[in-house]
């Protein structure tokens, strides 16, 4: 990993004033157009807008995806869809590698848990939201703010809540609120996957680089009433060759960034949050790893969640890094200075939001192992779910803890009882490491300790829990359905303990909401308000998971003195096998080479500023037509969640061309290929 680059940093804007070059996540009721059309010649009309939108899709595992068909036809990455081949395979049949390949609707296979949303509409609702909270401070407020947006996103999906979801979202932290109406699909199935080797080809080493030879691409398809969606409203597929400096743009559902936050809140990340983060992460691939080599099986079963883990490990990392740049940090100190002195507001919120750091520091690790859980354990998840909407749905929907208001429990209840494979052993292995680090990091004499263990040992109890009958979907539907009798009758071994802990990882919950993430709301607010004070309309906001459209150009860039190229080809990919893994080719790509055009467009460098849960997010020409699928930034964007830095922040995607070529002469998914052409 080449990680000097990373300084280049602190020379971004950071959002302290208007966005620079192509910089920005831009909302679809707030895009420069005009801005566009002077940087580039092309012209965004409200129909243009209103096209792309309508077949932007988010994905409900953290992804992005488009419509590129009439039948429900969508297109996303490999690594969007990893888990749903997971879930799919058994053992000796690893469709995580082996990809998957169908001929038909009839072969396609429901992906569990997966949603698809496309939005609708967006609806300006802060003036309520805002009243909801007047004159509340600390966990009132958000009490009063979360039965406010729960009731509006309810009213807001009243005419069809079984096709829509709504969620109020907030923007510019707390500088506005508006409600986003998507069209949903409970019933997304796969329907092809070039399998992980090809997809992610070149493995860890090359996650995050460039040149890539990778195939991240994959179809899945939306169902309604059993039947393949149908999707009127979609983009035109063009595998044409894509030509250097043309004008692109991408819409997806970027996940999150912090490039609004204080100080105190980037120094907090830098100095605790991110390196206990990148502890345990590192010390969880180290276990995966050897829990892989123990047999073929455990490999399988370990696969997703290793990929998982090395990706946000990389991704953290970088962070990490650019953080502990001192000069970035002085950058944005005298940005802070300079927007309190332009506001006139003084240092009062930010001061506010400094102590409510100091407040979470003395609540963080018990809040961390006691209220948050292990990484990667589905049994623990189930469970918490299930103890907690057994209380929770006895509630009014405005007196629940967030996210389990009456517009939330539709999707909740779908992944918990929808089917999906659980491991024991992988299991046992995350629970027993979530339960020693919680004593390593609180100590044995620790009342959390003490509360999660009582008397005994880590493998001890990681295996007694991993016992649970929480992996069979129908006893998950029984204790949904039975509501609180059923929890409290319950002796399952993990539904015990999460009944057990729960009282203690509620009132740590609210604690933070009434000491950190009340009066960082309230703070946060000012700033925002002060912010749009200053420079109006020309801010993006933080990313949210919601729909964004960022533009930029094809280009590659300078890395020490040598120009990086902004394609790559077939020929390249051929030429960088090696024959062993993660450099070795499928034998599926090994017969077809001279069938291939050597010369074939590969993976893409464009300028779009982007971040996680872009992947899959359509690459779009000016004419409004699929080039290719974002699934990777290099290097430099790790540092993109706190600025984008024109020079060196590149998002990746793989070329519709390439796509196209492969599915007809390497896998020979020609109906699939001919549905594309329309």
């Amino acid at each position: 990993m080449r990680l000097s680059p990373l300084v280049a940093l602190a020379a971004s804007s950071l959002l302290a004033m208007p966005a620079q070059a192509d910089e920005g996540m831009w909302t679809f009721d707030n895009f420069p157009a005009a801005k566009v059309k002077a940087a580039y010649g092309v012209t965004i009309d409200q129909a243009w807008l209103d096209k792309v939108r309508g077949a932007a899709v988010r994905l409900s595992g953290g992804c992005s995806a488009s419509v590129v068909g009439v039948h429900g036809l969508v297109l996303t990455n490999n690594h969007c869809v990893a888990e749903c081949a997971q879930d799919l395979s058994s053992k000796g049949n690893d469709l995580y590698i082996q990809g998957v390949v169908t001929a038909g609707p009839e072969d396609e296979r429901k992906c569990p848990s997966m949603q698809g949303e496309i939005l609708e509409g967006i609806t300006d609702v802060t003036a309520q939201v805002r009243k909801a909270g007047d004159g509340l401070a600390g966990a009132a407020l958000i009490q009063a703010r979360t039965a406010a947006i729960g009731a509006i996103e309810l009213q807001g999906c009243a005419r069809s809540p079984a096709t829509l979801r709504c969620q109020v979202v907030d923007l510019y932290h707390g500088g506005q609120y508006k409600l986003y109406r998507y069209r949903k699909y409970a019933d997304v199935r796969l329907v092809f996957s070039p399998g992980v080797p090809t997809a992610f080809f070149g493995g860890d080493p090359d996650n995050f680089n460039f040149p890539r030879y990778a195939l991240d691409a994959a179809f899945v398809r939306l169902y309604e009433d059993g039947k393949p969606a149908v999707t009127p409203q979609h983009l035109r597929w063009n595998p044409a060759a894509p030509k250097a400096g043309e004008a692109v743009f991408v819409a997806g559902n970027p996940g999150g960034t912090d490039r609004q936050l204080t100080v105190a809140q980037l120094e907090r990340q830098r100095d605790r949050t991110l390196p206990l983060t990148l502890l345990r992460m590192s010390e969880l691939r180290g276990r995966l790893i050897q829990f892989g080599t123990e047999s073929d099986e455990h490999r399988r079963l370990a696969q997703d969640l290793l990929f998982g883990i090395e990706n946000s490990y990389k991704v953290y990392f970088g962070r990490l890094f650019a953080l502990n740049d001192a000069s970035f940090l002085a950058d944005k100190r005298a940005q802070e200075a300079a927007l309190r002195t332009k506001a006139g507001i003084g240092d009062g919120p930010w001061k506010q939001i400094a102590g409510a750091q100091a407040k979470a520091e003395t609540l963080y690790l018990d809040y961390s192992y006691v209220a948050g859980g292990p990484m990667g354990s589905s049994l623990f998840g189930y469970a918490r779910a299930l103890v907690r909407a057994a209380v929770e749905r006895a509630k009014p929907s405005a007196q629940r803890l967030p996210g389990f208001a009456d517009s939330q429990l539709p999707l909740l209840e779908k992944q918990i009882l929808d089917a999906t494979p659980v491991s024991p052993e992988l299991e046992q292995l995350t629970l027993t490491f979530w339960l020693s680090k919680a004593r390593e990091y609180l100590g044995s004499d620790g009342a959390g300790t003490r509360l999660l263990l009582g008397k005994d040992s880590p493998e001890a109890l990681g295996t007694a829990l991993s016992r649970s009958r929480l992996g069979d979907p129908a006893y998950r539907k029984q204790l949904w359905d039975g509501g609180a009798a059923a929890i409290d009758a319950s002796d399952d071994p993990l539904i015990v303990f999460a009944r057990r802990i729960d009282p203690e990882a509620r009132r740590l919950q609210a604690a933070w909401i009434d000491t950190v993430t009340g009066p960082t709301v309230a703070a946060s607010e000012q700033i925002a308000q002060a912010r749009f004070a200053a420079f109006g309309d020309s801010l993006y906001p933080d990313a949210t998971f919601t729909l964004r459209l960022s533009f930029g150009k094809i280009a590659g860039w300078s890395e020490r003195g040598t120009e990086v190229a902004p394609f790559t080809t077939f020929a390249g990919l051929y030429a960088r096998a090696t024959g062993q893994a993660p450099f070795k080719l499928d034998p599926r790509w090994v017969a077809a080479k001279d069938r291939l055009n050597p010369n074939t467009i590969f993976n893409i460098s464009t300028t779009n500023d982007i971040i996680g849960g872009n992947s899959g997010s359509p690459l779009i020409n000016a004419k409004a037509e699929v080039i290719g699928a974002v699934f990777d930034g290099n290097i430099h964007s790790l540092g993109g969640n706190y600025g984008y830095d024109p020079a060196t922040n590149r998002a990746i995607s793989v070329s519709a061309a390439a796509v196209s070529e492969a599915l007809r002469t390497v896998y020979g998914a020609t109906a699939l290929a001919d549905e594309l052409g329309g």
